[in-house]
Parts: C-alpha cells; structure tokens; sequence
C-alpha cells in the first residue's frame, strides 16, 4: 500500500516525502523482529501440537483449531511480511498487489479461526454433554477447510478495486468481531449461572460430572477469550482505517501504515499466550527445546 501514496507524495514538499520515506523505513524496521518471532514461536506451536495430539486432553476440535490458528500465523511470518517489507522497500506494483493478496488470506483465515473457537466455546457449555458427538475432529477440519477457502476467496477482491478491498476487510473485521462479542457474553452468562447453581455443596456433588465438563470448557473459554482481547486490540485499528479510507479517500495520513504492522503483530503475540495458557503445549516446548 505504501508505493501508491509514496508516488502520491512525489509532487509535495520535499519535507513531507521524506517523512513519509522515514516512516517506510522505520516500519520495514519494526517488521524484522516481529517476522521473526512469528516464525520461531509458531513452528514450536505447530511442532508441539504434532508432539502432543495422541495424548493431550486439549480436545480434538480445539487441537484442529490451534493448529489453523498457528498455520495462518505462521504464514504471515514466512510469506506476507518479507513480501511487506520488500513492496515498501522497492514500490514495485506486483509486489503490492502480492502483498494485499497475501496479508488478506493469511490474517483473514486467523480472523476466521478465532471466531470459529469462539462460537465452538459456546456451543461446548450450550451442548455440554453432546459436544463431542456436535463437533468432531473431521468436522473441524472440514470447517477450518471451508474458512481457508473463503478468506483466499475474499483475499482476490484486491483485483476487482481497492475499495471493494477495503470494504472486504472493514466487514470481514466487524461481523467477526461481533461474533466473538456475542458468544463471550453469551459464555459469561452460561458460567454466571453455573456459578450460582453450584453454591451449595449438594448440588455441586450430585452434578459432579456436569461440573466438571463445564469447568473444564470454561478454562478453555477464558483462554480463548484472552486471545479474542488480543486479536481486538491489533486489528480494531486496522478496520477503522479501512472503513475511513472507503469512505474518505483523501483522509489518509503516512501514520496509517502502522496499523498493518500491528495486525501482523497478532501473529507473533499468539504464540505467547500458548505458552503462557496452555501448560501442555508449554511442557512440550521445552522438550522440543531441551
């Protein structure tokens, strides 16, 4: 995206274009260490996964998940931001296009995972004693199929104009935000009123099983949640700069650049907070390092 307006700044002061080339520089800068933590942190992710799938209690669909998830992540940093940072270091047309391509396709199917762990969350407390037959690890994979055909699809809107681009992202961004939003509140009211149903020590005895599915699911809702907060906080900058470009093209700063870098820093953040929530996959980390 950079070229287009750098050559946008050609006819301006010379002032105002090398700020503009300071804030390439300083971004492509920023891009280096995040690039590359997202590369180490993922593949551990994914090769801590494979080590762990025939013996960890994670469940199988959220194994399926995790594993999209580190994937679409892994992307970013082996595919999308070294074509970033080379289209804002040289401006050549066709790796901006690339690039656009790319960075929708790998964060929109990351966008779509997340959203899909959510809903899978709330169904998992909804459906507690039937989950396991709703949501099989062959319907995961089918579902994590669907979305990654679905974001490439959407990925090529590129092609058509950079307003349906832009619209694309500005919509895929908010109906999954408020996806998520709608089952976290949902899962905090299903937990709100388990919490109340068990404040006597008798009924918490006699639906000891039921408890302890519901507990269990909502350890996992509460990580999820975590990394719902994370995911909001990288890309919200990113859907209100597209929804202001859509409608008001002349409104764009050089500061707005930014906000890609920080959806791509979504992809290095995940696999902290595997480590950090899951102790399984913490474990098998360090074996792996070990």
């Amino acid at each position: 995206m950079e070229s287009k307006f750098v050559s946008n700044y050609s006819s301006k002061p010379e002032n105002d274009f090398t700020r503009l080339e300071t804030i390439v520089v300083i971004n492509c800068v920023l891009n280096v260490p995040l690039m590359l933590l997202s590369i180490f942190g993922n593949i551990l992710v994914l090769a801590a996964i494979l080590k762990t799938s025939s013996t960890s209690s994670i469940s199988s669909s959220n194994t399926v998940f995790l594993y999209s998830l580190a994937l679409s992540d892994l992307l970013v940093g082996v595919v999308v931001q070294p074509v970033y940072i080379a289209n804002a270091a040289t401006g050549m047309t066709y790796l901006q296009t690339t690039m656009a391509t790319l960075a929708f396709a790998a964060s929109g199917v990351s966008l779509f995972t997340m959203t899909a762990i959510a809903v899978d969350r709330s169904l998992s407390l909804h459906y507690h004693m039937r989950y396991p037959q709703l949501m099989t690890k062959s319907r995961a994979r089918y579902l994590m199929v669907t979305l990654w055909i679905i974001a490439v699809l959407l990925s090529f809107s590129h092609h058509l104009s950079d307003l349906t681009y832009f619209l694309a992202i500005a919509l895929c961004i908010i109906l999954c935000l408020m996806t998520c939003s709608a089952c976290y509140i949902d899962i905090y009211r299903i937990v709100r009123q388990h919490q109340l149903q068990i404040q006597t020590q008798q009924q918490a005895v006699l639906n000891a099983e039921y408890n302890h599915t519901v507990k269990k699911s909502t350890k996992s809702a509460k990580n999820t949640f975590i990394y719902f907060i994370t995911m909001v906080l990288c890309y919200l900058p990113m859907f209100i700069t597209k929804a202001i470009i859509s409608v008001f093209p002349d409104l764009w700063t050089n500061a707005w650049i930014f906000t890609e870098t920080v959806v791509f820093m979504n992809s290095a953040i995940n696999p902290f907070l595997y480590y950090w929530r899951l102790r399984e996959l913490r474990v098998a980390v360090l074996k792996i390092l070990q």
